[in-house]
Parts: structure tokens; sequence; C-alpha cells
């Protein structure tokens, strides 16, 4: 069987997987490779030497921009998304394993943000804090327009989990004697923790490079997606590119972490599976 001969068609849909890989990370790549030009390069190709310069520059004082407060302000706020997902998402989807009055409308008008356009959730969430009195942030209102994104994502997931989680387990504990705290501290959480980490992946990475639904949210100071779309109009260096690199890699890191993090709790599932 292997050494059967392929046939035209596998070469066709292969050229054309290719292409679609290539149209997917081939702008970033062409980020990534720009931001290590040389000391005079500009940017655009072809490249005038290699160095690191950019990198270097980013942790100086810029005349335009501030990365360094517009990078902090993305973490927190995605670390704040990410908590705050987990949670809700969690009591959403335990609350939801029982049918209750308005438990349809309720399900629906959650997920509904997904169908609106981001930035009329924006424009309404601006509106809304200037109408009551309250200055947008990006700490309070931001917070809020980026829940809407994640919010609807975590719930669906956290569904399915519980969709397919069996109760007979809940019940064993409670013939043992373990009460309801019991029973979901060291049966249900544990058996649900990879996909908890998930939905934490999910409410960071939207939250981090979510531009639209800051754009009118984010009040006085800037997120980082907000400023490198302001610095694309007035910045001439590949500073820019190196920016793009960084947050890149810290979205990859964040991926890397989850996957290790789900990988470390299967290995420690297998390890009390056979007790």
């Amino acid at each position: 069987m292997s050494g059967e001969k392929r046939p035209f068609s596998f070469y066709v849909l292969a050229a054309f997987f290719g292409l679609f890989v290539l149209f997917l990370y081939g702008p970033m790549s062409t980020i990534l490779i720009l931001a290590f030009q040389g000391p005079n390069g500009g940017l655009t190709f072809p490249m005038n030497g290699v160095s690191l310069r950019w990198f270097q520059n980013l942790f100086e004082q810029q005349a335009v921009g501030d990365f360094g407060g517009a990078f902090t302000r993305s973490l927190i706020l995605g670390l704040m998304v990410m908590v705050t997902t987990v949670l809700v998402s969690l009591l959403a989807g335990l609350a939801f394993r029982r049918r209750f009055l308005g438990s349809t409308v309720l399900f629906y008008l959650t997920i509904s943000s997904l169908v609106v356009p981001s930035i009329l959730v924006s424009l309404g969430i601006g509106l809304a804090f200037q109408i009551v009195g309250w200055q947008p942030a990006w700490w309070s209102s931001g917070f809020g327009a980026h829940l809407t994104w994640t919010l609807p994502f975590g719930v669906l997931i956290m569904f399915a989990v519980f969709n397919r989680f069996s109760p007979a387990y809940e019940e064993a504990a409670r013939d043992l004697g373990a009460s309801d705290w019991q029973t979901f501290a060291h049966v249900v959480l544990p058996m649900i923790l990879p996909s908890l980490v998930g939905v934490g992946l999910f409410g960071f990475t939207l939250s981090y490079d979510e531009f639209a639904r800051t754009l009118m949210t984010s009040g006085s100071f800037n997120t980082l997606p907000l400023e490198i779309y302001g610095m694309t109009t007035n910045v001439t260096t590949p500073v820019l590119y190196a920016l793009g690199a960084v947050t890149t890699l810290v979205s990859a890191a964040a991926i890397l972490a989850a996957l290790a993090a789900i990988t470390l709790i299967g290995k420690q599932r297998k390890k009390l599976g056979p007790s």
C-alpha cells in the first residue's frame, strides 16, 4: 500500500492546502522577518542588514506611542477577562444542567452578542457610560465590552462539556457520603479542569487582541491593539514590526502554557486512574 501511486487529485488538494497555509501565515511571517531589520532598515523588503535594534527600541523612550503602558493594560485586561469568563462560564454550565424558568431566553440573550457587529457593541457601551455620567475606561467599559465577546464562547464550551458529563460520578460520590461541595471539588472539578483551561485561554487571547469592541470603550488610555493601529499612521521604523512580533509571542506563550497545563492535568489523571 505504501508504494501505491497517489492520484492527481491528491497533489491538487495538497497544493491548495499549501496555498491556504501560506495565506494564513504569510503576513505574520513577513512581520516577524522585518522585525529583525538592520539599524538603517525600513518598513519593506529588501532588508538592510539583520539586528535586534528594533526590539531594544521597544524598551526605550518613544517619541510616539506608549508601548509599555499599552502592553500592561492589555495584559491586565486579558487576565481580568480570563478569570471572569472562567468563573461565569462554569457557574452558567452548572446552572443550565437543569431547566428553569426563562432559561431559553437567557441562553439566547447570552449568545446574541456574537451576531451583533462588534463596533456597534462598542459604540452602545460607550454611549451608555456617557449617558449615566461615567467616564469610559479600559478597566470598566472596556472590560464589559470584552466580556460580551468572550462569555458566549465560554458558556457554549461549558454547555458542551456538561452535556457529555455523566451524573453517575456525582451519584456515586454522594452514595459514599460526600457533600455537594465535596462532590464538586473532588469529582466534578478535576474532570472538567482541562475544559476550564481552554475557556481561560479563549478569554485571554480574545481579549488581548480585541480591537473593535475596545475602540469606543477604552477611554483616555489605549490598549495594545489600539496603540498599534494608531502607530500605523505615524511610525516609520520597523519598531512597529518588533512590537507585532512580541505580541504574537505573548499569544503563542499563552497557548503553549494552556496546552502544557492540559497535558499535566491529563498525566495527573492517569496516575490517579488505576486507584
